[in-house]
């Protein structure tokens, strides 16, 4: 009788045991996040599973714990997320670099909080993020990004690493030589371009290591996507072939479309034929097999290439044939799209009812199309909102990852609220189609916060005084005047490519399509002043956060960068005007702006040419890799491709060590040259200017000129502090 008593108690404490595990796949992968967000509160954290499939989550205090519940672990993550920014003032950053400060002891919740998402697609990242940002993450980048993601509702990323290796399997299976495919492949930040069927060879043979890098990458990204509800948009075929696919196939029906941004037009598979179909089921199969499938795929058949016809007819059947590829390879297979192209060539698109042809030719719900750029011109108000075709809402907010204070609360929440007012049924999820990471992340946060029907986000002046809190870590007023002048006043202008300051831009005196430097487009619409009044605001804060800090150098970047800006006019008005003593007044305030700029850029992680340098070194096996990489990572943000292409500074970053050696070095140059014209009393030779330093630009990636800190010295609020007081008197005179 005791021995079935001892049973009986054990069997109940088992049960008990059991009860308490957590079992639910869910909860399980919500308790990781949880594990790799804040351990040191695990244990204070009760989650739970809520029934059904709509998207929602709550969360409340019971006794010593926080209960978070959700129908999955992606939107338990929003409702963590929610508290550690409203209850914890705490900001969960994008970068891995950037720590998540927490208080003390989790605060608790008054009353139960309760959430729904608004629409079900969350979509989020564009190809070129992946050349302009992530090209050199290791998985423990990736392992914090996909964090972020889910904690900011994201449940549609596109996941586009490790495509080359799907390729290279499938051009060998076809017969084509590792020489062959590795040479067709450009560098591995030029990727997405390559991919968008853009440019191919240049920069290139890749590696092997690097294939064989992003494979096992790539899977580790697309499991824990999965782990947290996400599902990856994997691409599929869209016609890029490698030209000595004659070889194999001489009578195969090629195509070119056209050069692209100066380089040589790329090889098509025509989309009628027989060809097509057959690459893309070998490409699907394959993908399949390394990266499994969640039936969505991303494919861009025209992006910034003219159609070989524009016939209705032509674009109509082409879509069709495209999709019925993709069916035939994976019959569940739904097809997402970016329209970037409806407005980048809209002059063509937006007659003869050609876009209603191309995206109405087959079952509407087998189609996804991301309205690549709403914070400037939402295409859905220009096509009946896509004729019925599902589409969502993005917000594109950054061009090549340049360095700018831009974005606008107010626009981006009027027309998210105009779309759910007007933009019918098929308005079905709200993203975001980032070119690169950039200066202003709160940005992507808000964008997302509108996917879900909290009354936060619906007051922007209250949002942002929660801003304000989460980055100081604590209600602070000079933080929240801070943020509400940067909100009211600074946040007033979308994006647009060139987004960026005068530092950046190769000097000229005047010519500035001549040299190609109109991806350099520092205008903005505000007194500087003002942002010397929000850098004062800040640095009166009573806070030592690290979201401080890096407000403190951003506003300092911008406040100088402006400065320069408007120093240019007046250098150029006084050399025209052959006032040569102002003219070298103006030169002196223009130089000591250069190096304060690489100073204060030098105290921030995330302003570091040096960080960007030694992930890409990282990633290489050997020294010759290494080598490879670096001049990649160089190139990209600087040339583009050779020396003045037309996509010269189309990246340009304010970046420590960049700064120095390139921008302020190509600076000085021009003022002696320009010192020089003037004591021989000669012209300026702009074009001898112009040669030398475009063959300097590309010693400085070929050669790997400087060498660079990964890792920030100094203080930045202090050198802050000092710089506003050095040119304070100088930009109240000029203001």
């Amino acid at each position: 009788m005791k021995k079935l008593y001892l049973i009986t108690l054990l069997g109940l404490l088992f049960c008990f045991s059991c009860d308490r595990k957590e079992t639910d796949p869910e909860v399980i992968a919500m308790r990781g996040l949880v594990n790799r967000v804040i351990p040191e509160f695990s244990e204070q954290i009760k989650l739970q599973r809520l029934k059904g499939t709509v998207d929602r989550y709550e969360f409340e205090w019971k006794g010593d714990k926080l209960v978070i519940r959700g129908n999955n672990a992606n939107s338990m993550a929003v409702g963590l997320n929610r508290y550690l920014k409203y209850y914890c003032h705490a900001e969960f950053p994008w970068f891995m670099e950037e720590p998540l400060e927490m208080p003390s002891t989790l605060p608790a919740v008054p009353a139960k909080v309760s959430e729904k998402a608004r629409v079900p697609e969350r979509f989020f990242l564009n190809y070129c993020t992946f050349g302009y940002t992530m090209p050199w993450w290791s998985w423990e980048q990736w392992e914090h990004f996909i964090d972020w993601m889910a904690l900011n509702g994201i449940n549609l990323p596109l996941a586009i690493t490790g495509q080359e290796s799907v390729w290279y399997e499938v051009w060998s299976e076809l017969g084509l030589t590792d020489e062959e495919i590795r040479s067709y492949f450009t560098g591995p930040a030029h990727l997405p371009w390559h991919r968008m069927q853009n440019i191919d060879r240049w920069g290139g043979p890749l590696p092997m290591s690097w294939l064989e890098n992003q494979k096992a990458l790539q899977q580790k990204i697309v499991a824990r996507e999965r782990e947290l509800n996400m599902k990856p948009v994997l691409p599929g075929f869209a016609g890029h072939v490698p030209p000595c696919i004659t070889r194999i196939y001489p009578e195969a029906p090629l195509a070119s479309l056209g050069d692209w941004a100066g380089f040589d037009s790329t090889c098509w598979c025509k989309f009628l034929d027989p060809l097509y179909a057959e690459i893309q089921q070998k490409f699907i199969a394959k993908q399949t097999e390394f990266y499994g499938t969640d039936h969505i795929y991303g494919i861009d058949i025209f992006n910034e290439l003219i159609p070989p016809s524009w016939e209705p007819d032509y674009l109509g059947r082409v879509s069709r044939q495209v999709y019925e590829s993709l069916e035939a390879a994976d019959p569940d297979a739904r097809w997402l799209e970016m329209t970037w192209l409806f407005w980048n060539e809209r002059q063509y698109w937006e007659v003869d009812n050609r876009i209603e042809a191309y995206i109405t030719s087959f079952p509407k719900d087998r189609h996804l199309l991301l309205d690549y750029y709403c914070e400037r011109q939402p295409i859905w108000e220009r096509t009946h909102s896509y004729y019925g075709v599902p589409y969502i809402w993005c917000y594109l907010g950054n061009f090549g990852g340049n360095s700018m204070l831009a974005g606008n609360l107010d626009t981006v929440n009027v027309r998210v609220e105009r779309a759910f007012e007007k933009g019918g049924d098929n308005f079905v999820g709200i993203g975001s189609t980032l070119e690169g990471f950039d200066c202003n992340p709160f940005m992507y946060e808000y964008v997302f916060e509108k996917a879900w029907d909290s009354p936060l986000h619906q007051d922007v002046d209250a949002w942002v005084q929660c801003l304000a809190d989460q980055r100081a870590g604590k209600e602070d007023p000079n933080m929240r005047a801070a943020w509400k002048l940067l909100a009211d006043s600074i946040y007033n202008k979308v994006s647009s490519p060139g987004q960026t300051v005068r530092i950046n831009q190769r000097p000229t005196m005047g010519n500035i399509n001549e040299y190609h430097q109109y991806y350099v487009a520092p205008t903005y619409e505000y007194n500087n002043l003002t942002l010397l009044n929000v850098l004062d605001e800040l640095l009166a804060a009573d806070c030592n956060s690290r979201a401080r800090h890096f407000d403190a150098v951003n506003i300092t970047r911008q406040l100088l960068g402006n400065y320069f800006s408007d120093l240019y006019a007046d250098y150029v008005k006084a050399y025209q005007e052959k006032d040569y003593d102002r003219l070298h007044q103006v030169e002196a305030v223009m130089t000591s702006i250069l190096d304060d700029t690489d100073k204060i850029l030098a105290t921030e992680s995330a302003f570091l040419v040096g960080r960007w340098i030694k992930d890409a070194r990282a990633i290489g096996v050997t020294e010759e890799d290494k080598d490879y990489f670096e001049c990649n990572a160089r190139n990209i943000i600087t040339t583009w491709g050779e020396e003045d292409a037309l996509l010269n500074e189309y990246a340009s970053r304010a970046w420590a060590g960049l700064t120095e050696t390139y921008y302020a070095y190509r600076w000085k140059e021009f003022f002696k040259d320009v010192n020089a014209a003037i004591a021989a009393k000669k012209p300026f030779d702009e074009k001898a200017y112009h040669e030398r330093i475009c063959k300097y630009e590309g010693q400085w990636w070929r050669e790997r000129l400087g060498s660079f800190s990964a890792e920030p010295q100094g203080d930045g609020v202090a050198l802050a502090k000092a710089i506003a007081e050095k040119y304070r008197a100088e930009l109240e005179a000029k203001y």
